[in-house]
Formats: structure tokens, C-alpha cells, sequence
């Protein structure tokens, strides 16, 4: 990354009154949190995993819901904190420019970073929540995962005992039409789309990119590799996402 590059990219937001921003899996990794399909990602590491995240599996074979619940009982995203990175799109909200945040992660980090939820759209859902498959009944997960803890292996709905499963969006699973719609007008309303830690190959929410920029948006994106898009952008930003967001979000002259 050429520091043309990242004048070019802080010029840009701080010239903007609208920035919308969609997030994926690299923003959170710094606080501990692997991606998926990375060279150290879940999924590349143990194929198998990817089965937890894919509806058909989840719901039809009960060996794979009980390896899902043992997942849930180590994954370090619900100890997680926020970094850097996360709390650089707090100050973009406290500068009055966040129009939305879009993200791509379910680790609820950018409400615990400060951001206010209203301003939040989790297009692949939470794990903090866990809902269940035949009543749509929605539960705080640690209650299901005290269950797991006192030996129930595949815990199931207390209301109507139909199979629960945590409130993310699994593969064969639709996303929330709301939601996407919310990302859609985003992007059509915004000076800025402002594209983090995502290789935007990930439809339908990668779409909100070539969107804004139709609508008239300047594009950043800052990433640890190459995305889909870095032709589409005006400014393209490699490199550590603590290290480089807060450079090109702040308003302080540099």
C-alpha cells in the first residue's frame, strides 16, 4: 500500500457526509476471531465444520447438531472484544457520518464497540441468540449453551421441543428480506461505501458495493487480500485493518 493510496482513500471519507460500511470476517479477526475460508480459517482447517453451518446437514443428522453445540461451547467470538478497527466506525458514528453499517459477522462486536444497534444490520444474523427451526421462538444463547454445560448433547425448543439452532443464517438457509433491503437503500443513499475485511464474493449482500457506486458513491476498501471489486474502487487500501482504519476515518489532519 502507497501512502498515494492512503491519501487518496482519507481525502475521500473525509470529504463525506454518508458513509455506509459493510463489514466481513477481517475486521474481527485481531480480536481473536478466525475467518472461515482464510489459510487459517475454520472451514479450511476442518471441512467438516462447514457441515454445522449447512441447514440440510444441521437438520437432518442429530451427530452433526451435537458437534454444533460442542462448536458453540469453545468458540472464542463470545469472550471476543472489540479492537482498533471496531471502535474506529464508533468515532465514524460519533462524527455524525455513519449512515449504516452493514456486516457480514455475527459476533455482535460492533454493538459492544459502542455503536448503536438502530444503525446495525446483521445480514447473516447473531450467534448471540439461538431461535428455534419449527415455532421461530428466539432465546439468548448462553441459556441453551447451560444446558449443553449440564448434559443435554442437542438441547431442544422449550416451547414447542422442535430443533434450535443459533440465529445465524446457515447455508440453504434465506436471508432476512428486511435486512437487505435496509443494505440496499444504504447504499443507494450514501457519499461513501466504505468496504471492510471482506473478499466481496459473498451475494447477495456483495452487491451493495457495485450498487453505491451506480448511485453516484465513491468506493473504498480495505482489505488483507485481493477482493471482487478493486477494479470498481477509487481507492483501494492492503494491509492491517487496526492499523490503516483509523488513518482514513479520522477528521484530525495528518
Amino acid at each position: 500500500m502507497s501512502d498515494v493510496d492512503l491519501t487518496r482513500a482519507r481525502d475521500i471519507l473525509r470529504a463525506a457526509t454518508t458513509v455506509t460500511v459493510l463489514t466481513g470476517a477481517g475486521i474481527s479477526t485481531d480480536s481473536g476471531i478466525p475467518d472461515f475460508r482464510g489459510p487459517q480459517g475454520v472451514w479450511t482447517k476442518n471441512p467438516e465444520a462447514e457441515k454445522q453451518a449447512t441447514l440440510q446437514h444441521y437438520v437432518s443428522d442429530t451427530a452433526v447438531r451435537k458437534a454444533a453445540w460442542q462448536s458453540r461451547l469453545r468458540n472464542r467470538s463470545y469472550g471476543a472484544e472489540p479492537n482498533v478497527g471496531h471502535q474506529s466506525l464508533v468515532e465514524l458514528e460519533k462524527q455524525g457520518r455513519l449512515h449504516t453499517l452493514i456486516t457480514q459477522n455475527v459476533d455482535g462486536l460492533h454493538q459492544k464497540a459502542g455503536n448503536d444497534p438502530s444503525r446495525v444490520v446483521e445480514i447473516h444474523g447473531t450467534l448471540h441468540e439461538v431461535m428455534c427451526l419449527s415455532c421461530d421462538d428466539r432465546a439468548p444463547m448462553e441459556r441453551a449453551l447451560e444446558r449443553v454445560r449440564a448434559g443435554e448433547e442437542d438441547p431442544p425448543c422449550r416451547s414447542c421441543g422442535g430443533i434450535l439452532k443459533s440465529a445465524t443464517v446457515s447455508f440453504g438457509q434465506s436471508l432476512d428480506q428486511r435486512a437487505l433491503a435496509r443494505a440496499e437503500v444504504a447504499a443507494n443513499e450514501c457519499e461513501v461505501m466504505l468496504a471492510v475485511g471482506s473478499t466481496l464474493t459473498v451475494y447477495p449482500i456483495a452487491e451493495v458495493v457495485p450498487v453505491a457506486k451506480s448511485a453516484g458513491a465513491e468506493v473504498v476498501i480495505l482489505n488483507g487480500s485481493e477482493t471482487a471489486f478493486d477494479d470498481l474502487a477509487d481507492a483501494t487500501l492492503r494491509g492491517s485493518i487496526s492499523q490503516i482504519l483509523p488513518e482514513i476515518v479520522t477528521l484530525d489532519e495528518r
